[in-house]
């Protein structure tokens, strides 16, 4: 992302604001010290308000999220999908292969990682209907897999994107969340929603981006643990892979190391298909292309009806509560920064181009993805002696690293797992520092060094509130807290585009006396 741009001058910053800044910072801190000073008062706390909220607008949320891959497929075949986000004459900036490269490691990362083999797995074992494992829940536990980090989460992803490329490149508005509110609305009411919306995406930033340290920090400790025999469940242990994550990540940040970063964001993708295609090989490779295109078809035939079901007549409430649900806030816990990532690269595209892009290849990805690594500990259970299941259960972090102990050279693949895990996490959280210290800076592509740093800080002390909690429950339920009322400005952004697109298109229009006649 680029740091040296200037802001253009546009509504969003001719309006007084709050400090934004003091009051997110100050906010981040006292949650975190709650979290390391009493984690158990904090796990009720956030386990209490996820439940709560959930009970009672859980219908709201998947309403929303599917409603966004509506509204994204919409504007993607609609009236609207030829218009250019920027001006007729520019081009792209980067080619489409990297375009496409870059969306898929800005929105995954390390989550994609740690739930390879284990939420497949979980599915199988202890699918939703309470069946016994079998062929029929194998295939079902890859639909579902599929549900929560497909073509729903990029939806999610692609409106909050698509919202900030088109007022920025079109309307000069900085990537800010109450600027499209700012520029659409008129009255009393958009300025104070417009403040909320801008302090929400930061909360929301980073929660999201801290419970992703706390999974990354979780993983790499048992990865360690299994590869170098290091003690299991040490406090001290995972402190110091915290510290040392904070030191390199603080490094980058300070120094501005762009280059730096996307070298280390390429090197990231090609150990993911490294991995990939090494497990795919050395593994039952006939099962994996059987189940590739299997669960392609299967989750494309399932689609519309897992859109909208919520499970009210049956005792699967728990279930969806705890998984899908919990997964469509937590892509909306990360859409400010990720949306702001995907506006910034995708200058000089079409709406059409852009949202099928956004929609369709990292979708097509993360299916192969979970194919490979889920259908290798499936076919695991169903016919090896492998004893995964019972693994995963006892601690999801396990699943991976088991997976690769049937395959050869498990302590390599550990290895560049491992390494893998921490340069993402070393390039989200750098990424993060600069993103919100350009929204806590009216949005300037170029913000004080000294506040990149004060939010390094910030999300090292709150990623270990969620580490010293050591749950991954937990984990999940805190990083979503912030995007919980953030779900209400994404589709006010929303309706702010549709508003504005249509006055642009009333505008387009020739007047009846400017009309040219036969």
């Amino acid at each position: 992302m680029a740091k040296g741009q200037s802001v253009p001058e546009s509504t969003s910053n001719r309006n007084p604001t709050i400090n934004l800044f003091s009051v997110s910072l100050i906010f981040c801190i006292i949650i975190a010290t709650i979290g390391i000073g009493w984690p158990e008062t904090f796990a009720t706390a956030m386990s209490t308000f996820t439940n709560t909220t959930f009970d009672a607008l859980g219908w709201f949320f998947v309403l929303s999220v599917s409603g966004m891959l509506v509204l994204s497929l919409w504007m993607a075949f609609g009236p609207y999908g030829h218009l250019k986000l920027g001006k007729p004459q520019d081009k792209p900036e980067f080619s489409t292969l990297s375009w496409l490269s870059m969306l898929f490691a800005a929105g995954m990362g390390v989550g994609l990682i740690f739930w390879s083999v284990a939420e497949p797995v979980i599915h199988f074992n202890t699918p939703p209907t309470g069946a016994p494992p079998s062929a029929e829940t194998a295939r079902q536990s890859l639909v579902i897999t599929n549900l929560h980090w497909g073509l729903h989460a990029w939806a999610v992803y692609c409106t909050g994107a698509l919202v900030l490329a088109y007022f920025h490149f079109r309307k000069n508005e900085p990537y800010l969340a109450g600027a499209p509110i700012r520029a659409s609305f008129k009255g009393r009411w958009v300025e104070p929603i417009a403040r909320l919306a801008d302090l929400l995406a930061v909360i929301s930033v980073a929660f999201g981006v801290a419970g992703s340290m706390a999974m990354g920090i979780f993983q790499i400790h048992t990865g360690l643990h299994l590869v170098l025999g290091i003690p299991a469940q040490s406090i001290w242990v995972s402190g110091l892979l915290m510290a040392l994550l904070f030191v390199c990540y603080m490094l980058s940040a300070a120094t501005s190391l762009d280059k730096g970063i996307q070298i280390l964001s390429n090197l990231n993708m090609a150990l993911a298909i490294a991995l990939m295609l090494f497990v795919l090989l050395f593994g039952p490779t006939e099962f994996l292309l059987s189940t590739t295109f299997n669960s392609l078809g299967d989750y494309l035939t399932a689609l519309p009806n897992l859109s909208l079901r919520m499970y009210p007549f049956s005792e699967l409430g728990g279930w969806f509560k705890g998984w899908t649900l919990m997964y469509f806030i937590w892509w909306i816990a990360w859409a400010p920064f990720v949306g702001i990532f995907i506006a910034r690269i995708s200058r000089g595209r079409t709406i059409r181009e852009f949202v099928l892009g956004v929609l369709l290849a990292p979708t097509s990805f993360t299916i192969i993805w979970f194919a490979i690594f889920g259908g290798t500990g499936i076919h695991q259970e169903l016919y090896g002696d492998a004893n995964l299941a019972a693994l995963v259960n006892e601690d999801v972090t396990l699943a991976l690293f088991a997976l690769f102990e049937s395959l050869p050279g498990s302590a390599i693949l550990s290895g560049l797992s491992l390494t893998l895990v921490f340069v993402f996490l070393i390039t989200s959280v750098d990424s993060a520092t600069f993103v919100l210290g350009m929204l806590t800076s009216k949005g300037s592509m170029d913000p004080p060094t000294s506040r990149k740093l004060g939010w390094g800080v910030t999300l090292a002390v709150l990623g270990t509130a969620l580490m010293v909690s050591g749950n991954i429950d937990v984990v999940r339920a805190a990083a979503i807290s912030g995007a919980v009322p953030f779900t209400l400005i994404l589709m006010l952004q929303g309706a702010a585009l549709i508003r504005t697109l249509r006055a642009d298109r009333r505008r387009a229009q020739p007047k009846p006396h400017e009309e040219v006649q036969p």
